[in-house]
């Protein structure tokens, strides 16, 4: 074997007399970058060709067993080395048997025994054809799977455009809703504050506020589908909570489905919202539920994991804590599964579903830091992964919440709102319990208040408001005319105002729209606690018995 490391040229011999190796050996002496391989067996050239990737064959044609024509014939049927330009070398110059040999599919014939400087040019001819095209073929496989990826990304890009488009669009129409919401929702209460209702009408009033309250949680998935939702996050352990929604689960799935728990022992902790978690999870049961028509195995999984271990390149680099919620149902095919964190998208009947669960929860997930993942096949399931950032910190303890009555007081608010229905509606409740109630439309109303120097105890301020001060400087002058007096902030949503990273900062109180009654007089007597020398609160009964009274 002639080598050059350098060598283009890479030449198979076949022939079944050996000396025919020397003499071609020796007419390609002035071909400098060429690499020599000989082969006596033509039934073992075939394999051997494809496994040294040669650029060009010469093969005598007369042979026993195999002539030229059929091993032409079997290289142009084997795909690896259906390109590989032959030459065929023969001692007979018959324009008929030439014609054979390029009907096999040669591509070149030589007489026995060719001149060195052609056997050279036709070699280096052929080789350079054989480079080129592979080349060629190489380039157009690039360049497909470019096209591919580039249309993958496409793709991903497209959807992301959509789901943002989406989620501005919801975040904005959720806004607006809660203000409605809270025009309703806040004379409804008021009615059943100030009394004097029959059964009847306590019972009307009581299912229209069964409605508000649905489109209240209507709206809130919006919210957290759009990462609007400012988050009350805490350092927790999902094991925990996962524990704890045991029983709760197991009453949603029903008695004909069986549910499995693995949960790590050094499970993690990570920074979320508890109750936005739980209402994911909750709706992530749900759906394994409908999916399994009451029937099969539900799987819940918590683990922790790092990306270095296996897990899916959709997911950034880091520590996490991986919930998992898989099913045995139905499944869903692909074009499902592509859109099935859309808002309203959903395969359920009329009736039975909002198609807001997955879509909050993908918001949620986002919102928090994390990556949320959907497996699913026809006939095998169906797993959804969340993927929450580990806390270097320990979870907080978790503390029981209170019921707390209604409760008023004789101390002076401040009711900032630009919505004049809701304004009206919030002042009448505060006044039923007794609260001495200024109002104002604009912050920039309610700082000329504040300077005149009138005594305010609190101040209860929507976030988003028109005008040239916002509710954060809005703030900034209560604090300097008035530093014993609290602000509660309300709003519909508060993107970009209150909250950082869609997290709301530990000293910022928010009751979200819409509010109940019991919610507000609670948040509020909470914060006049604060006040030195702060006006005992009243009983809700006492207060409702002034109302009617007056």
């Amino acid at each position: 074997m002639i080598e050059d490391e350098t060598s283009s040229c890479s030449i198979l011999l076949i022939d079944d007399e050996p000396f025919a190796q020397q003499i071609i050996e020796h007419g390609l002496r002035t071909c400098v970058k060429h690499v020599l391989r000989y082969e006596s067996d033509a039934r073992r050239a075939v394999g051997l060709a494809a496994e040294i990737g040669c650029t060009v064959v010469l093969v005598d044609l007369r042979m026993p067993e195999i002539d030229g024509f059929e091993f032409t014939r079997l290289m142009r049927a084997n795909p690896e080395t259906e390109h590989v330009p032959i030459i065929l070398l023969s001692s007979e110059d018959d324009p008929e048997i030439k014609a054979r040999a390029f009907a096999a599919g040669a591509n070149d014939y030589m007489v026995k025994w060719p001149d060195a400087r052609e056997l050279v040019a036709r070699v280096q001819y052929h080789s350079a054809a054989c480079v080129a095209r592979r080349e060629r073929d190489q380039a157009f496989v690039s360049l497909r799977r470019s096209q591919e990826e580039l249309a993958a990304s496409q793709m991903a890009l497209n959807q992301a455009q959509k789901m943002e488009a989406i989620g501005q669009l919801t975040g904005g129409v959720a806004h607006d809703f809660n203000n409605v919401l809270q025009i309703i929702g806040g004379n409804l209460q008021l009615l059943k504050l100030v009394g004097g209702l029959n059964d009847a009408g306590r019972t009307r009033v009581e299912m229209a506020l069964s409605g508000v309250e649905r489109g209240a949680k209507l709206s809130s998935h919006l919210l957290a589908f759009a990462r609007r939702q400012p988050l009350q996050a805490v350092v927790l352990n999902p094991g925990h909570l996962l524990r704890e929604m045991d029983d709760m689960m197991r009453r949603v799935i029903g008695p004909g489905a069986r549910i499995v728990t693995e949960i790590d022992a050094a499970l993690g902790s990570t920074l979320a919202d508890p109750n936005q978690l739980n209402n994911v999870l909750l709706n992530l049961a749900i759906n394994a539920r409908d999916a399994m028509d009451g029937n099969g195995t539900l799987t819940i999984r918590a683990l922790n994991v790092r990306t270095d271990g296996g897990v899916p390149p959709e997911v950034p680099g880091g520590d996490y804590v991986m919930i998992e919620i898989a099913d045995t149902g139905k499944g869903m095919p692909p074009e499902v599964l592509q859109r099935a964190f859309e808002p309203f998208f959903t395969t359920k009947p009329v009736g039975q579903g909002t198609g807001l669960g997955l879509s909050m929860a993908y918001g949620f997930v986002k919102q928090s830091g994390g990556e949320i993942l959907m497996r699913s096949e026809i006939g095998q399931g169906t797993s959804v992964r969340i993927y929450l950032p580990r806390s270097k910190t320990d979870a907080v303890a978790a503390t029981p919440s209170e019921h707390q009555p209604l409760c008023g007081g004789l101390e002076t608010i401040l009711v900032v709102e630009d919505e004049a229905d809701v304004r009206s509606s919030t002042c009448a409740i505060l006044s039923a319990l007794g609260y001495d109630v200024l109002e104002a439309g604009d912050a920039a109303a309610a700082v000329a208040l504040i300077e005149t120097g009138r005594h305010i105890d609190l101040v209860f301020s929507d976030v988003i408001m028109p005008g040239p001060v916002s509710s954060l400087q809005l703030g900034e002058v209560l604090r300097r005319h008035l530093p014993d007096a609290q602000i509660l902030y309300t709003s519909g949503y508060a993107e970009g105002v209150l909250a950082h990273e869609g997290k709301l900062n530990a000293s910022v109180h928010l009751l979200q729209k819409p509010y109940h009654p019991d919610a507000l007089s609670a948040r509020i007597r909470h914060l006049l606690r604060r006040n030195p020398g702060h006006g005992a609160g009243r009983s809700a009964g006492a207060v409702a018995a002034g109302a009617r009274a007056s």
